[in-house]
């Protein structure tokens, strides 16, 4: 059985780091992509970003390309997500997920991702 738990939100000011990090564990960590999605108050769980099995392949959705890096330690069965000049915008509960397709790159839909972690909060005052 995977389990992915999630670490690193809280409280930050706009402009603020932080770096969320998924700890793995259930089967072969580097053969399938990983993800990070957020779902703020009233809304829809959306995409944020995705890593490929092999760590070599991202992709950003459009509103935090350039701010937010996500990266993956196959060895430790690691994923994070490093994000930069956080806005209040950012604020919502951050969802590590490990894809279903084995040997593949990063993968935007949800239904694309058959694990999920139990969530981390972050808020984001202005």
């Amino acid at each position: 059985q995977v389990q992915l738990v999630e670490s690193g939100g809280g409280l930050v000011q706009a402009g603020d780091s932080l770096r969320l990090s998924c700890a793995a564990s259930g089967r072969t960590f580097s053969s399938y992509p990983m993800g990070w999605f957020r779902q703020a108050p009233g809304k829809e769980r959306e995409f944020v970003a995705a890593i490929g099995g092999s760590g070599d392949s991202t992709d950003y959705e459009d509103s935090v390309k350039g701010r937010f890096t996500i990266s993956r330690d196959n060895a430790k069965n690691m994923v994070y997500l490093q994000r930069n000049s956080l806005k209040p915008e950012d604020s919502a509960v951050y969802y590590c997920a490990q894809g279903w397709r084995m040997l593949s790159g990063p993968r935007r839909r949800r239904d694309e991702y058959n694990y999920w972690g139990q969530g981390t909060q972050v808020t984001v005052s202005s």
